[in-house]
């Protein structure tokens, strides 16, 4: 039995994917027993609290080192530094987000505002619904956020439909994802605002609170210590590195990989596997990537904490061999360059395509479901 791949419905927090979409032909079944019986699913709060220590004392180290009368270079150093903590404060409130960290709703969202809204200026329920709608439909054209980028186009339909200067950056897109990723915090908070201020988040006033606390405190504490010249240099770097870390994480799960037509049918487990893409692990990769580079196991149990992946990684590849199921795993430079080659691919309809076509039908050849 099959289920429909993209549709309009958006689960409650924290992310999880609903249930009823888990309609299969019995293999995820099979595969998640697997899981369960080696205890991969059982919550690890000594990991957690462990994590959670370290990267607030990151965090506190960061700020001291701006109190310090340091030479200007020296501050821009610091801003280096906590574009890499302020990352992994986004990989906390990201894994709580999933339920990987809490069992209990309201300390998963208390903890939420805290690392997204109050720490990072970053909406805790709009990323939270941007992000299941992704988890239930990824790489589903028309339904998958992560797909719905202005100034990108992963088909070459979403290329032809283009026009004027977005059409422009489609066309040579490939050499713009690179510069466009250190804009990748500003369009989200500027999402994150807008979402609050439409109302579109479950807690609007809340959330709004500690937005204004965050920007009071971030400001103010930058621009009483460094001045405005230091501290507007200081917050351009420590943001436009930490967009560009976070973005360069994202990217390789799912760009470049198989899209989904609008209204196609696949089941569950499948529709995981085939549009994801695993980043080869190490220690390192496992710590810059926040255990994202396991793509694959993260969208087949969105509640495994991340120190289990590794080992689920096994479970999965064993599975995925026996079951015939293509296993997606590359490294890490191999992974942007299948990025870059695929966008740049798609931007190639623009340049032999003549402007009359530019609403014209699909002349999509991506590997889809059809």
């Amino acid at each position: 039995m099959h289920s429909k791949v993209c549709d309009a419905d958006v689960v409650e927090f924290p992310v999880r994917v609903p249930r009823q979409s888990l309609v299969q032909t019995g293999e995820y079944d099979e595969l998640r027993q697997s899981v369960k019986l080696a205890g991969l699913l059982e919550k690890q709060p000594r990991y957690y609290a462990i994590k959670i220590v370290l990267t607030w004392i990151m965090l506190a180290i960061g700020c001291a080192i701006l109190a310090l009368p340091l030479r200007h270079e020296l501050y821009l150093l610091d801003a280096v530094y906590l574009a890499f903590v302020s990352a992994q404060i986004g990989f906390l409130g990201h894994d709580a987000a999933h339920g990987q960290i809490f069992r209990r709703g309201w300390t998963t969202t208390l903890f939420s505002l805290i690392h997204g809204n109050l720490l990072l200026g970053l909406s805790y329920g709009w990323w939270t619904h941007k992000h299941n709608q992704h988890h239930m439909n990824p790489n589903c054209l028309d339904s998958d956020p992560d797909l719905d980028i202005p100034t990108l186009a992963f088909t070459e339909k979403q290329a032809l439909n283009k026009t004027g200067l977005l059409r422009f950056l489609a066309k040579y897109q490939a050499y713009f994802f690179v510069p466009f990723l250190f804009l990748t915090l500003l369009g989200q908070k500027a999402q994150s605002v807008q979402a609050i201020s439409q109302g579109k988040v479950r807690h609007p006033r809340v959330e709004a609170l500690f937005l204004v606390i965050h920007a009071a405190l971030y400001l103010g504490f930058i621009f009483f210590l460094l001045g405005a010249v230091r501290g507007s240099l200081f917050i351009a770097l420590h943001q436009g590195l930490f967009g560009f870390y976070m973005g360069s994480t994202f990217a390789p799960n799912h760009k470049g990989m198989m899209t989904l037509e609008s209204g196609a049918q696949t089941d569950f487990l499948y529709r995981q596997v085939l549009t994801a893409r695993n980043v080869a692990p190490n220690v390192i990769v496992d710590f810059w990537y926040g255990g994202l580079n396991y793509q694959i196991e993260h969208h087949l149990f969105p509640n495994m904490p991340r120190n289990q992946f590794r080992k689920a990684r096994e479970v999965v590849r064993a599975f995925c061999r026996n079951h015939a199921i293509p296993y997606k795993e590359t490294t890490v430079m191999q992974s942007y360059r299948e990025i870059l080659l695929h966008l740049h691919n798609v931007s190639a309809v623009l340049k032999r395509a003549p402007r009359v076509h530019e609403q014209g039908p699909s002349l999509d050849r991506e590997r889809q479901i059809v």
